[in-house]
């Protein structure tokens, strides 16, 4: 009887990491244990080039179609004024339902810490958006980085609204 309970210990044991192992891949977002962005708020994400600090990276910032309520005319992309990376505003590509979606203009405004993408159509409501920020220089230290995301609507009164935050590490 002692050698099954220890058996169906350590099984449980066993099967409970096997979830926190597979977290644990470089480039996709991690497990965050305590504080950080509630449940409903954190965005998905993905670092092609593992994510690694002072080398050159994609990042892939989803968004889920049943966080995509309202119709977009703009998405702005806000990061700490501790992430000393660099992003190319000419490598900015959106993509809507798997397809790309022509920009009228992204911008980078460093002093303010923002990226600003302008679609030349607003991307419809329940819509899977993914935003591809290639060229990106990851900062020199590693570290834990919200990237929050807001939208501006069409024709609404042009005040940002907020969808979601990427949490994105660099180690």
């Amino acid at each position: 009887m002692r050698r099954v309970v220890s058996g169906l210990a350590i099984a449980t044991c066993l099967v409970g990491t096997v979830p926190l192992v597979s977290f644990a891949q470089s480039g996709l977002p991690g497990l965050t244990l305590f504080g950080g962005v509630k449940g409903e708020d954190n965005l998905n994400y993905r670092l092609d080039f593992g994510g690694k600090a002072n080398g050159w990276d994609r990042y892939r910032l989803r968004i889920p179609a049943s966080k995509m309520k309202l119709a977009v005319a703009q998405f702005t992309i806000s990061y700490p004024d501790y992430f000393r990376g660099s992003f190319d505003p000419k490598e900015i590509e959106l993509i809507v339902q798997g397809k790309p979606v022509k920009i009228e203009e992204a911008k980078w405004n460093k002093d303010n810490n923002l990226i600003e993408i302008f679609p030349a159509e607003p991307v419809p409501a329940n819509s899977r958006v993914e935003i591809q920020l290639s060229n990106v220089r990851n900062p020199s230290t590693g570290g834990m980085f919200y990237f929050n995301c807001q939208i501006v609507s069409p024709g609404d009164v042009p005040l940002l609204r907020y969808l979601g935050t990427w949490v994105i590490q660099i180690s």
